[in-house]
């Protein structure tokens, strides 16, 4: 499409800490699952992020980094803590902030979700569900939460980020607390929705007052579990009323979660933006600046959400994954929107593990135009997996 001349998907936005975004693209936090094993990043993860940068979008957001490695997502996720290796993640910083991007964390922490063979899952109740056993946290432990997310956000401040995001979406703790079908507490944390997200306004709180009032703290939300008995669209829109209160620059909107047997909302084969709707029913309830995560797969759709105000910020992940210069190529008309693979079956994850190793050919500069076959691309995933849950026991068990 021909980009009009007054488009806002490339006008600045200001954010409400004073941080200048250059444009409205930012590439949404993905489990790039690059990390080396032992929490540290990795060549190839410089090299991802320094090629999103390069290819002109306003932010790049890291998925899924963790505070406490015993809770981890994947054994490819970052770990920063008192004990990380400074040196190797102020490179990344560095290398993933060039052209004027910003480098955001997201501030992770799996839960119930947390990975079996390299922790011990807890989520905010004790399940025993097909696929899905946990522990429940006890309330010390989520009282001790929001100093965790708060160190790791002010390690990130101090070693060059640009910002961070708290993660509240897809399933991981933060969601499962706002969550009925993850949370029957009947404490202050559990029953109605005010006290399910208590725990996310206390690590706002907590997280504000570490990094002080000029860094960027965003938050990601899902607009539903899209799962009987989980989070639904009206509770999701009283949080977003919440949110407006707080110290935070961006609500990312998102939606859907990785509890077993659940299908992605990122692995449908619908053709259009996943949550608009649910954005256009939020909008009128805050004045924090709105980004929109899923399902964009074309300019027109981006270029329409942005410019009849849905959203501020359009989130892209997957589109980012198989042209890393695409805001540039869009801005300048040198291509046309991504074209997405098509896969006939998938098994669970199968997709998900498809787009990981195609982040990986991009961080080695290997990509080529040909679609790797999927369950090559599953092996391979599930293989390194292997390999670096070995690696992450050795350093964090015990």
């Amino acid at each position: 499409m021909a980009l009009p001349r007054d488009s806002l998907l490339f006008q600045p936005l200001e954010l409400p800490c004073g941080t200048v975004l250059k444009n409205r693209i930012v590439k949404s936090a993905m489990s790039d699952s690059l990390g080396d094993g032992r929490g540290n990043p990795t060549e190839a993860q410089f090299r991802l992020y320094e090629r999103w940068a390069e290819g002109g979008v306003a932010v790049s957001i890291i998925g899924e980094v963790q505070g406490d490695p015993h809770f981890a997502e994947k054994p490819g996720n970052l770990v920063l803590d008192a004990s990380s290796d400074a040196a190797t993640f102020k490179a990344l910083a560095q290398r993933g902030s060039a052209n004027g991007t910003g480098l955001w964390l997201q501030l992770g922490q799996a839960g119930a979700m947390a990975h079996p063979p390299i922790s011990t899952p807890k989520g905010p109740s004790a399940l025993d569900l097909p696929g899905l056993t946990c522990a429940a946290l006890t309330l010390d432990e989520v009282r001790s939460l929001p100093a965790e997310f708060a160190r790791t956000a002010s390690l990130a401040k101090n070693l060059g980020f640009g910002g961070v995001q708290i993660h509240a979406a897809h399933g991981f703790l933060l969601s499962q607390f706002l969550s009925p079908l993850f949370n029957h507490r009947d404490d202050d944390y559990g029953g109605s929705i005010a006290n399910r997200m208590r725990l996310l306004l206390e690590s706002i709180d907590a997280v504000r007052s570490a990094v002080g009032p000029l860094f960027p703290l965003a938050v990601k939300l899902n607009s539903s579990d899209q799962l009987q008995g989980g989070l639904e669209a009206e509770d999701a829109l009283k949080v977003v009323a919440a949110l407006d209160q707080t110290g935070i620059d961006l609500i990312d909107i998102s939606g859907g979660t990785y509890f077993p047997g659940a299908r992605s909302a990122s692995d449908s084969a619908g053709g259009g933006p996943y949550f608009v709707d649910f954005a256009r029913r939020a909008r009128p309830l805050t004045k924090i600046p709105l980004m929109v995560t899923g399902g964009f797969k074309t300019l027109q759709q981006a270029t329409d959400a942005v410019s009849e105000g849905i959203a501020d910020v359009i989130g892209l992940a997957r589109a980012l994954a198989l042209d890393p210069a695409l805001p540039d190529n869009w801005q300048a008309g040198k291509s046309g929107d991504p074209a997405f693979p098509r896969f006939t079956t998938s098994p669970e994850g199968g997709i998900t593990a498809w787009y990981s190793m195609r982040l990986t050919e991009l961080g080695e500069d290997r990509e080529t135009a040909e679609i790797p076959e999927l369950e090559k691309a599953i092996r391979e995933y599930d293989l390194r997996d292997n390999k670096r849950a070995a690696l992450w026991n050795a350093r964090f068990s015990g």
